[in-house]
C-alpha cells in the first residue's frame, strides 16, 4: 500500500492470473537450463522451423526503409486484403478487407475483441475446457464469464440445450472454438449450424476462434459459422493468425474480421494501443497467407501420425481415457484414475498435484486441467517430434504403473 492508503497495483492487472501454458513451459526450459533431460508438453507450439520462402519474404524486408516507418495502425493494406482472400479461399467466409485488422498475435485479436463487444457486466457463455486466455480477457474487457461443463462422454461439445440454459438478460456474446485448445474437438457442420442459428435467433454475438482451422484429422473437417448460417454474419466476429498454421508463433501476427461498426472501434483501439505490428512480421504474413499450403500439409500429416501415437499411448495407461484428437495438436485425457493413488511412492490428490509431481519424478511437463476449467484431466500437446513423444509418455506410464 502507498501513503494513501492505495494499492501499488490496480485491482483490474492483480486479479490476472499468470498463463498456465507459459508457466509450465517456463518451469519446463529452467530445468532443462540446469541440465535437467525434460520433455515439455506444455506449449501449443509447431516444431517444425517457419517455411523458407516466409523467411526469405521478412529477410528481404528489414532492407526496405519504408518497412522502418510508421504504418496503418490496421495492418498494412496489401496484408489486409490477401486475409480477406485467404479467408474467403479457406472458408468460404466472404469479407472486405476493411473489416480486417491485424493484431499483435492471435491473442492479441481476443483481447480486442472481448474489448470490442463488452461493456461491464455483460455475460460471455465460455465452454469449458477453454484455452487458459479466454476468462482473463473477458474479465479484462469488463464482461462476466459463464462457464459451461462439457466432458470426453460429450466429445467435449457444448450443445443447444446447454447454451439455453445458460442464456439470461445479460448474455452478450458466445464464444465459440472449433478445432478446439485443448480438447482436440472438432465440431460436425451440422452442430456448428444448429448452434449458429441459435445465436443469430436469439441476438447473441458469436466470437469463432478459427487459428486451428487447417489442423483436423481423419474424417473431421472445419466449417466457419458464418458461412453456415449466413444470417448471424452481422453479428461474428472472427480471430485467427499466423501461427499454428504457419509454424509462426514468435512472429506475433493475428486478426480480427468482424462488422464495419465493430472493426471501426476495434482500430481504434488498436491506434492507441500498439499502433501497427511489425511491417516485417507484417511482410512474413503476407507471403504466408497469400502462398500455397503444402507445407501445411506436410505438417497436418507429422501432427495426424504423432497424435495417434500419443493417443494409444496414453490410452495403455491404466486409469486414463482419452478421446482421440480430431483436430489441433493436444491430445486431453482424462486421469481422474491416477489420482489418490501411489505413483511411485507418491500421491496427487488433483490433476495440478499430478503435473508437479510428474515434472518432478519423471521429468515431463504437461499442463493440468485445472487451467482450461477442467479438474482431473491434463493437456498434452504433440507438437513435437516424434522420438520425444514416444520417450515422454513412456516415462509418465512408467511413473504410473509403479
Amino acid at each position: 500500500m502507498t501513503s494513501q492508503g492505495k494499492a501499488r497495483v490496480s485491482a483490474r492487472l492483480a486479479a490476472i492470473a499468470e498463463s498456465a501454458t507459459l508457466a509450465v513451459d517456463a518451469k519446463a526450459k529452467a530445468l532443462k537450463a540446469k541440465g535437467e533431460n525434460v520433455i515439455g508438453f506444455g506449449a501449443g507450439e509447431p516444431d517444425f522451423p517457419t517455411p523458407a520462402h516466409i523467411v526469405e519474404a521478412a529477410a528481404k524486408a528489414c532492407y526496405e526503409v519504408k518497412n522502418h516507418r510508421y504504418t496503418p495502425a490496421a495492418g498494412l493494406p496489401e496484408l489486409r486484403e490477401a486475409i480477406a482472400v485467404k479467408t474467403k479461399r479457406d472458408s468460404g467466409f466472404d469479407c472486405k478487407a476493411s473489416q480486417v485488422l491485424v493484431t499483435n498475435g492471435g491473442k492479441h485479436a481476443v483481447f480486442v475483441a472481448f474489448a470490442a463487444l463488452c461493456d461491464p457486466g455483460d455475460e460471455v457463455i465460455c465452454p469449458a475446457p477453454y484455452w487458459t486466455t479466454y476468462p482473463e480477457a473477458i474479465v479484462l474487457a469488463g464482461g462476466v464469464p459463464v462457464v459451461i461443463d462439457t466432458t470426453e462422454e460429450m466429445g467435449f461439445r457444448v450443445t443447444v440445450e446447454q447454451l439455453e440454459r445458460a442464456k439470461t438478460p445479460r448474455t452478450k456474446v458466445l464464444l465459440f472454438v472449433s478445432p478446439d485448445n485443448p480438447s482436440g474437438a472438432v465440431y460436425p457442420p451440422e452442430e456448428i449450424a444448429a448452434i449458429g442459428k441459435w445465436a443469430a435467433d436469439n441476438g447473441i454475438w458469436v466470437i469463432t476462434d478459427e487459428i486451428y482451422e487447417h489442423l483436423t484429422y481423419g474424417t473431421h473437417t472445419f466449417a466457419s459459422m458464418p458461412t453456415l448460417v449466413p444470417e448471424m454474419a452481422n453479428q461474428c466476429v472472427i480471430v485467427n493468425g499466423v501461427a499454428k498454421t504457419y509454424a509462426m508463433t514468435g512472429w506475433r501476427v493475428g486478426w480480427m474480421i468482424g462488422p464495419d461498426d465493430v472493426m471501426k472501434a476495434a482500430i481504434n483501439f488498436q491506434s492507441h494501443s500498439t499502433s501497427n505490428v511489425s511491417n516485417v512480421a507484417q511482410i512474413a504474413a503476407l507471403a504466408a497467407v497469400s502462398g500455397d499450403l503444402e507445407a501445411v500439409k506436410m505438417m497436418r500429416t507429422a501432427f495426424e501420425r504423432r497424435g495417434k501415437t500419443m493417443h494409444k499411448m496414453l490410452s495403455e495407461i491404466p486409469g486414463v481415457t482419452c478421446l482421440e484428437p480430431q483436430g489441433a495438436f493436444y491430445c486431453f485425457p482424462h486421469v481422474q484414475g491416477l489420482l489418490g493413488r501411489s505413483l511411485g511412492g507418491h500421491v496427487a490428490q488433483s490433476s495440478l498435484e499430478l503435473a508437479d509431481l510428474v515434472l518432478e519424478h519423471a521429468k515431463v511437463a504437461f499442463v493440468p486441467g485445472e487451467a482450461f476449467g477442467a479438474p482431473g484431466y491434463a493437456r498434452f500437446s504433440f507438437a513435437l517430434g516424434d522420438d520425444d513423444i514416444v520417450e515422454g509418455i513412456s516415462r509418465f506410464a512408467s511413473l504410473c504403473a509403479n
